[in-house]
Formats: C-alpha cells, structure tokens, sequence
C-alpha cells in the first residue's frame, strides 16, 4: 500500500483541515457514479478512502506516525528487539490474566476495533454523502469495506394520446427529480402497459414508467378499434357526398353514400390502433345528419306538401 499522505497529496504535516479537504476533491473526482466505465477511477476511489481512513482519524494518524500500523491499518511487528524500553510487547497492553504463559494481549491501535470505531471512516461517509446523496452506504459493498451506492428503480406515470399509440412516436416522460427521458414507443402499446428501461433509474436501477391512454374528444376505443362520429348535412346524407375524417394517422376522404340515415356505420379498414400479432384496428365512422340552420322555412314547408 502507498503511504496515505501521497496517495492524499498531503505533506505528513498537513492539518486535519487539508486532509479532510484533500479527500473532498479526490472523492469527487474518482466516485464511481461520476466514473462508471473507468475502472482505474474506482481503484483511485478505493485507495483514496483507505488513506483518509488512516490519517483522517487522529488517533490512526498518529500509530501510523509512530510505525505502529501500516498504510492498511494493520499492527507493524518490529519482532523482539524489545521496543523504547526494551519491552519486546512495547505496542501492545495486557488485557488481564498477568503471567508467562497466561497473557493474552490487543493492540493498542488500528484494526477494526481498536480506539476509532469500527474502521474509523464514518467522517469519510459524512464527506460522501454531502456530495453524491444519501444512497451511498456503508457496507453495500466496494473496496476497503466501503458502501457504494445502491441502485434503485424509478416510477414514472406518463398519459399518452391516441395519435402517439399509433404512430409509435417518442415522448417524454418527467421522473422523480424533474429528469426527463425520452421514450420511443414500441409499435404496440396497451392502456396502463408499464415499460421498463434498463438502467436509467438511480445508480444503475431501472426506470418504469407507466403509460396511460388520454381521453379523447374525437374518438372512442373498443380494444383496438375507434369510433368516430360524422357529422353531415341533410343534402349531403339524402344525395351522398365525399366529406373529410380525421383519423389518428392524418385525413382522409370518405364516400357518403346516398340516403344515409343516422344509423349508417361506415367501416375503415387498418385505421384503428396496432395490434399486438401485427396489423392494425379499424375505424368505425358513424353518420350523423345535421338539420340546415338556414333554410328552415322551406325544409318545412317542403315536408308538409
């Protein structure tokens, strides 16, 4: 392991300060959110942690001054040379049961469990929160023990028009947070379908996004079907007529045929909504005879004769 202070880029008498602003600037730059595809960041991200895990707590700091413990945290052992008093033991303490055969003894520092907590690091996930959010936890898994984010799905609800079902058009769908993702409809779509798109939730999650068909003023659905009402004049319905409908894929011309009552259904293949095994619904147009508004007097006088 490289020494903490270079691998922090800190002289060894840096303050607690710089050290800590030091980290900052190196977790922001190497997080593996920020990096994904960058294996050498995350390693870079690793090593980072590790070193603040040491010098940023005072008391690993100064072991790791001492030769006490290593870059890794782990006790040094300088074998029985017998230390500053000649005590061969020097960097442990006895933790009872006294004599030669009987001691058994804890370091002093470091380790998992000595003096700083376990591992010493809860600053270090204080300083990583601040910056990428509270989905970075510890034990979640990653190097040095360390949490990485944790991945989460996102749901979105999303109303469509007819017309878009359709057309299999894109549309934009706004998720938690105000992010928007634009979706490319699939050719078929149902009312309340929820589609899944791969990682593009929180931290590699997913987002669903439930889609919604909008009430439409024109027409009215029957599975894959529309139905329509057409509006025409009384002498266009008594003497047929070509007249426009708009259906969801643009508009069209249809024959009216002659003496058409109010009861005339008037069938359009393949301009309904898709179908799932291929193909499409039909559009139903149903004839609806207006009254002139204009020429009322005689209309009436014509049916009295």
């Amino acid at each position: 392991m490289r020494d903490p202070y270079e691998v922090l880029g800190v002289a060894k008498t840096a303050s607690a300060k710089d050290i800590k602003s030091a980290f900052r600037k190196l977790a922001k730059k190497y997080h593996p959110d920020q990096n994904p595809d960058d294996p050498k960041a995350k390693e870079r991200f690793a090593a980072a942690n590790q070193a603040y895990e040491i010098v940023g707590d005072a008391e690993k700091r100064a072991a790791f001054d001492r030769g006490e413990i290593d870059a890794e945290g782990k006790p040094r052992f300088h074998g029985f040379e017998g230390g500053a008093h000649g005590d061969p033991f020097a960097g442990f303490r006895r933790a009872g049961g006294a004599g030669p055969g009987g001691a058994r003894f804890e370091f002093r520092s470091g380790g998992p469990d000595g003096p700083g907590g376990a591992g010493g690091f809860g600053d270090a996930e204080d300083i990583i929160s601040e910056l990428f959010g509270q989905a970075f936890r510890r034990g979640a898994g990653g190097a040095s023990g360390r949490g990485q984010p944790q991945a989460a799905d996102l749901r979105a609800t999303l109303d469509i028009t007819l017309e878009e079902v359709a057309g299999g058009a894109q549309v934009s769908a706004q998720m938690p947070g105000g992010r928007k993702l634009a979706i490319k409809l699939p050719r078929y779509v149902e009312d309340g379908q929820t589609i899944r798109l791969k990682g593009q939730g929180e931290h590699g999650g997913d987002a669903l996004v439930t889609l919604r068909f909008k009430p439409h003023p024109r027409y009215r659905t029957d599975g894959r079907n529309l139905h329509v009402d057409l509006y025409v004049d009384l002498a266009d319905a008594v003497l047929g007529a070509k007249v426009p409908v708009e259906t969801v894929k643009g508009k069209i011309a249809v024959t009216v045929p002659p003496w058409s009552g109010s009861d005339k259904v008037l069938r359009l293949k393949g301009r309904g909504l898709p179908h799932k095994s291929g193909g499409e619904g039909d559009l139903f147009v149903h004839v609806r005879i207006l009254l002139p508004e204009d020429k009322r007097a005689a209309l009436e006088a014509f049916f009295r004769e």
